[in-house]
C-alpha cells in the first residue's frame, strides 16, 4: 500500500481530489457542486474505489494484488479503529463518523476486487454475478447513498437496482476488452446452454454465434435495474440523489446504444462522448 503516514486533514483531502481530478472522470464537476462535507466525502469514497480497483486492474500476479488488497483490508480496520495510516483513509475518518458509512460497504468492495484479482475471471451463475455486482457497484452507491442522506430504507434499494444495471452495462459494452484480459463476466451456466464451452482463454467465445443471443438475455435483467432505479429515484428528492440521476442517464444512454448494436460488433466499445456527457451533467446536475 502507497503513503503509509500520517498527514493533516487538509492534506488528506487535496490527496484524494488530486485522485478523482486525475481519474478525468466526467462526474469530478458533478461532485463539484456538492456541498463541502459532501463532496469531501465523496471525493474521499471515489479514491478509496480508485486505489483498489486499480490494484485489481495491474497486469501483475494475482498473488501480489491479493497481498495488497489485504493490506487495504487491513486498512479498512484501522479506520473503524480510529487509526488510519493512509491518506485516503485517513480523508475517509471524518466521513466514516459524519454519516455513518458502514465498514462491510468498504469490505464488500474489497471483496469485489479480490473476484478481479485472479489471472482468469470465470462467474459460475447468475447469483454469483449478482454478488459480484453487488461488492463492486451496488457497496458504491450505499456508500454514496449515507452521504447524501437517503435513508437506508429507500437508499439500498436504489443501490442494489442501479448498481446492477450500471455493472451489467459495464459487462455487456466490455465483453471484448474483458476477454482479451482473460476476463469472462457472462455467466458460464447461461454460455453452457447457449451451446458455448469456453476454452482456455476467454476469447474463445468471442467468434460464437450465439453470443449475442447470452448478451441480449443479461441486457433484459439490465433493463428492469434500470426500470427499478427510475422508479425508486422518482420518490426521491431530484436534489439529494442528482449524482444517481445522472449516472443513470449516462449509462442508460450507453445501455440503449448496446441494444441498439444488437451485440453484433463488440470492438470498439460503445461509449459516449465527452460533449455527450457534459450535456447529462448540465442536464440533470441543474435543476
Amino acid at each position: 500500500m502507497s503513503q503509509m503516514t500520517q498527514i493533516n486533514s487538509e492534506d488528506a483531502k487535496a490527496h484524494v481530489e488530486a485522485i478523482v481530478k486525475r481519474s478525468k472522470t466526467s462526474f469530478y464537476w458533478a461532485m463539484r457542486r456538492l456541498g463541502e462535507e459532501k463532496r469531501s466525502a465523496m471525493f474521499a469514497v471515489y479514491a478509496f474505489c480508485r486505489e483498489v480497483d486499480d490494484i485489481a486492474d495491474d497486469p501483475g500476479l494475482g498473488t501480489d494484488k491479493h497481498v495488497q488488497l489485504t493490506e487495504w483490508r487491513d486498512e479498512i480496520e484501522r479506520l473503524y479503529e480510529n487509526k488510519p495510516m493512509n491518506p485516503v483513509s485517513q480523508a475517509l475518518a471524518a466521513p466514516k463518523d459524519h454519516f455513518g458509512l458502514r465498514k462491510n460497504d468498504f469490505l464488500a468492495l474489497i471483496d469485489g476486487m479480490e473476484m478481479d484479482a485472479h489471472n482468469a475471471v470465470r462467474i459460475a451463475d447468475m447469483p454469483t454475478l449478482e454478488l459480484y455486482c453487488d461488492r463492486v457497484a451496488c457497496a458504491v452507491g450505499r456508500l454514496s447513498n449515507q452521504i447524501f442522506g437517503i435513508d437506508q430504507q429507500t437508499g439500498d434499494p436504489v443501490a442494489f437496482s442501479l448498481g446492477q444495471a450500471l455493472q451489467l452495462t459495464n459487462i455487456l459494452r466490455d465483453v471484448h476488452e474483458d476477454a482479451q484480459r482473460d476476463r469472462l463476466y457472462l455467466p458460464q451456466d447461461l454460455l453452457k446452454k447457449h451451446g458455448i464451452t469456453v476454452q482456455n482463454k476467454a476469447t474463445s467465445v468471442l467468434d460464437q454465434s450465439s453470443l449475442p443471443d447470452v448478451c441480449r438475455i443479461l441486457a433484459q435483467t439490465a433493463q428492469r435495474r434500470f426500470e427499478e432505479s427510475e422508479a425508486i429515484l422518482e420518490t426521491c428528492d431530484p436534489v439529494q440523489m442528482r449524482p444517481a440521476i445522472m449516472m443513470m442517464e449516462a449509462y442508460r444512454r450507453i445501455f440503449h446504444r448496446l441494444l441498439k448494436n444488437n451485440w453484433e460488433c463488440f470492438d470498439p466499445p460503445v461509449s459516449l462522448s465527452k460533449a455527450e456527457k457534459l450535456w447529462v451533467v448540465f442536464r440533470y446536475g441543474i435543476f
